[in-house]
């Protein structure tokens, strides 16, 4: 255990596997890496500190990396919430353990079916005292083997703070990042860069043609209260500015509206400017927020990685004489459902081939986009369209799997709460919805009070729904991402005339993680050990899926590449 004293330095405690504790031995900052490396170097500990990203940078800065941490903050919000925790008074009443990292608020999370703040994350950041952090600890082992199923949380554990570890790697190894291609990507869309704040050319040119069609010289396209007043004047009746709703009509405006409003988001999000910020030493350095996401998701503080456009993939480059290495799972959330739920007949129309494909040779659907928004609704809880058609027949051919996310939803319906495959516990929710409840089932409600009661019913029924599928897909990719971390560090260093440059000297010789969203990898490897980080890749997730499922008959097939890019053929 790793922790400040009341003089400013650092006190290391050896908890001992029983819970006893060592004598503490004093540190000065500069002596914390030497120390590191030492224990590393002979009997690797299980380092447990307040919160990873305060206590790991300074180490790789040193050259020095750690197998094994224990996360205090990010497990004290996994066991404070779940409901297989029997004894969580303690847990409870350490309020301090709630505050956030002290990094900036998350940025929206992609695909967060709901997002519920949570108000314990605020400015405040968690204690790093040693007599705190000793204290949490304990009080954690407590929690932790109170649960139904300790093996289960323990994993959990470890797999969250495991990915702790590999995003504050991540960011200090970077994104091998090409900022000419990037530039000349922005051109190609936009025209050349402008200067100070004018508007591209090519938006220039669109914003011309929307006014045009609209008979309206001074529309503002990027007021969405003003654009609407436009839009209405021109006889296109839309309720928001959404590119959804406006697909729906048929006008002249709305075609070269809709490309203004993709290149602003481009030009907004990752544009000159995010080029200027983002991209030093030919490295993009996102942070990454493990845990941002109540399902466990990742999300991002700075950076934007969970919403980088497919667009600009190229500008992902390998060093000379490295490789990218690229993969993502073909249908995770789905075949986390069937290996969860039991269910064989879904295990096996995704066994060696596209899940979708398998639904229809099935013979449950025509064709594979009805099975993409078959399985969709089922997960979401699509009622309408036509996932109102199309999710029965999974009912009929999938019943265990559809059995599982439908009483998750009838859990959420009744307010109550659900949890994922290893222990991750979906948040109550919350005052305002029950007092709704409440008011619905006096005598004198109105049928408003019925009808709003009922609305959010079945919204947070969606929402536990899904959470126990998103869930459990965010454990299994962080048991994927641990092995891979794991495996990577095993590689002898490479030989290299060039090491990678502005990696780090953890990462310029070795195979290593660079980026990761929900469901797929980026591994940066010397050109001589791409074949073994593909290999490498395969492997971790055949182990995280027999880390979770056991033998469960559930594959988890990759799309893999190697290549100097990262994009996709």
């Amino acid at each position: 255990m790793l922790g400040r004293t009341s003089d400013g330095g650092i006190a290391a405690v050896d908890s001992g596997v029983g819970g006893e504790r060592s004598a503490p031995i004093r540190l000065r900052d500069e002596d914390l890496p030497a120390f590191v490396a030492q224990r590393e170097s002979s009997a690797p500990p299980r380092w447990v500190w307040s919160d990873t990203p305060t206590w790991y940078p300074r180490l790789l800065e040193a050259g020095v990396r750690v197998g094994r941490a224990h996360d205090l903050r990010l497990c004290h919000a996994i066991l404070k919430h779940s409901a297989r925790v029997r004894e969580r008074a303690g847990l409870l009443d350490a309020g301090r353990w709630d505050a956030g990292s002290g990094a900036a608020d998350p940025e929206p999370a992609e695909s967060a079916l709901f997002v519920i703040e949570d108000p314990g994350t605020s400015v405040r950041t968690v204690p790093h005292d040693a007599e705190a952090a000793l204290a949490e600890f304990e009080r954690q082992r407590v929690a932790a083997a109170s649960s139904d199923d300790p093996g289960r949380l323990a994993l959990l554990l470890a797999a969250e703070s495991a990915g702790a570890l590999v995003a504050v790697e991540m960011r200090s190894a970077g994104v091998p990042w090409d900022a000419a291609e990037h530039d000349r990507l922005l051109q190609e869309a936009l025209g050349p860069r402008p200067t100070h704040s004018a508007k591209p050319v090519r938006m220039l040119e669109l914003a011309g043609q929307v006014r045009a069609a609209l008979g309206d010289p001074g529309a503002s396209l990027d007021s969405p209260p003003k654009l609407l007043r436009s839009l209405r004047r021109a006889g296109i009746d839309v309720e928001t500015t959404s590119r959804w709703e406006l697909a729906e009509h048929e006008h002249p405006a709305i075609a070269p509206l809709l490309r203004y409003k993709k290149l602003s988001r481009l030009l907004t999000a990752n544009g000159w400017a995010w080029i200027d910020e983002w991209v030093r030493d030919g490295r993009y350095r996102p942070v990454y927020v493990p845990g941002g996401v109540v399902t466990g998701r990742w999300a991002s503080s700075g950076g934007g990685a969970l919403q980088l456009p497919r667009a600009l993939r190229p500008a992902l480059r390998a060093d000379p004489g490295w490789r990218l290495v690229s993969a993502d799972v073909a249908q995770l959330e789905p075949r986390v459902l069937a290996a969860m739920a039991g269910d064989a007949a879904m295990a096996a129309a995704g066994r060696g081939t596209d899940l979708y494909s398998g639904i229809v040779e099935s013979g449950i659907v025509a064709n594979r986009q009805d099975a993409k928004i078959a399985v969709l609704g089922a997960m979401y809880g699509g009622t309408a369209g036509d996932s109102g058609r199309l999710v029965p027949r999974l009912r009929r051919g999938f019943p265990r799997a559809m059995r599982l996310v439908d009483e998750a939803a009838a859990v959420g319906e009744q307010g109550g709460i659900v949890s994922t495959w290893l222990g991750r516990s979906s948040p109550d929710p919350g005052p305002e919805w029950r007092e709704l409840q409440s008011r619905a089932s006096l005598p004198g409600a109105t049928t408003r009070d019925e009808q709003g009661a009922r609305r959010a019913a079945r919204e947070y029924g969606r929402f536990t729904r899904n959470f126990v599928v998103q869930g459990t897909a965010a454990e299994w990719a962080l048991a994927w991402l641990a092995e891979l971390r794991q495996r990577l560090a095993g590689f002898a260093p490479a030989a290299l005339a060039a090491p990678a440059r502005a990696s780090g000297p953890v990462f310029e010789r070795r195979a290593h993680l660079v980026f990761f969203l929900h469901d797929e990898v980026i591994v940066h490897a010397p050109e001589d050990q791409a074949d073994a980080a593909a290999a490498a890749i395969r492997e971790a997730a055949e182990a995280a899926g027999r880390l979770l499922f056991g033998d469960a008959p559930v594959d988890f097939p990759l799309d893999l590449r190697i290549g100097e890019r990262a994009e996709k053929d």
